[in-house]
């Protein structure tokens, strides 16, 4: 039996303030909505730059507190009234000088369900994550949400499977991983990962990345959002590579059962010749 559920997934430019890309968000939100998508995610920290292109204490003004800040209370009241679940990255101040890249979850009723926190930072030129956030310390968290269980991991966690398959052993039938990924560095191993996680972990991965170039950077963002079911294959088409976009597309919960039954990657797991792997 059909269990669908509707993902909406936005990319969006930059427009030059954090008030305009919460507008947009918003606007999105309210079109995919009206498409009957029953939950979204934003991309990494939606409604800033990618301020990570530079090490400037002026960009630590962008974070808020998760629950509690401003963005918090309207994604809640926007869910509510779109009885929508909602994903939200965001840059999070935990006190005065303590800041993690999260994102978090609002069921469809509005009600504040928790965050997940980025665990893995690079810090590499264009990408000085380390400057601006601590490694998250939340764990691999699944919310039990109206449209099932789903999870988080953000951008460039994407490169360790351990935390895919967390997010599998814990119950995510979901996984939603908001990005800024930018094209000369990442973008044949965005077309690659994510299917290959989803085949791996035999969930459905919603994959999403902003787009054009930023005041920052000469590189651009490449979007190309897309969904991609537990046999690695996409689901409808890519998103736009150049231009912001909404793509709402169905994904039907019952196929992880039969992708489960077929390949049987869980039965057959080892973790008791794993232990090397996490040795110090």
């Amino acid at each position: 039996m059909s269990e669908l559920v509707r993902i909406a997934l936005f990319q969006d430019k930059w427009a030059g303030d954090k008030e305009a890309m919460i507008a947009s968000a918003v606007s999105a939100a309210r079109r995919a909505a009206d498409q009957g998508a029953q939950v979204m995610c934003f991309q990494e920290l939606f409604y800033g730059p990618y301020f990570c292109q530079v090490q400037d204490p002026t960009y630590y003004s962008y974070t808020e507190p998760v629950p509690g800040g401003p963005t918090t209370q309207l994604m809640c009241d926007l869910a509510r009234e779109l009885h929508m679940v909602l994903v939200v990255p965001v840059y999070e101040e935990e006190q005065p000088g303590i800041y993690y890249n999260t994102a978090f979850v609002v069921d469809a009723d509005g009600t504040y369900l928790g965050k997940y926190r980025k665990h893995h930072i690079p810090q590499v030129a264009g990408f000085w994550e380390k400057y601006y956030f601590r490694p998250g310390n939340l764990g691999y968290p699944v919310f039990d949400t109206a449209v099932g269980k789903i999870g988080v991991y953000i951008c460039y966690d994407r490169h360790f499977p351990e935390g895919w398959r967390a997010l599998g052993l814990n119950g995510a039938r979901i996984v939603f991983n908001p990005s800024a990924t930018s094209r000369s560095l990442s973008q044949y191993l965005w077309q690659l990962e994510q299917p290959a996680a989803a085949v791996a972990n035999q969930y459905f991965i919603a994959a999403i990345n902003r787009v054009g170039v930023e005041p920052l950077g000469d590189d651009d963002f490449y979007g190309t959002s897309y969904l991609v079911d537990p046999r690695g294959q996409m689901v409808g088409d890519i998103a736009s590579d150049t231009d912001p976009d909404l793509i709402v597309r169905d994904a039907d919960l019952a196929f992880i059962e039969e992708v489960r039954q077929t390949w049987a990657f869980y039965r057959d797991r080892r973790p008791d010749a794993y232990g090397d792997l996490v040795a110090p």
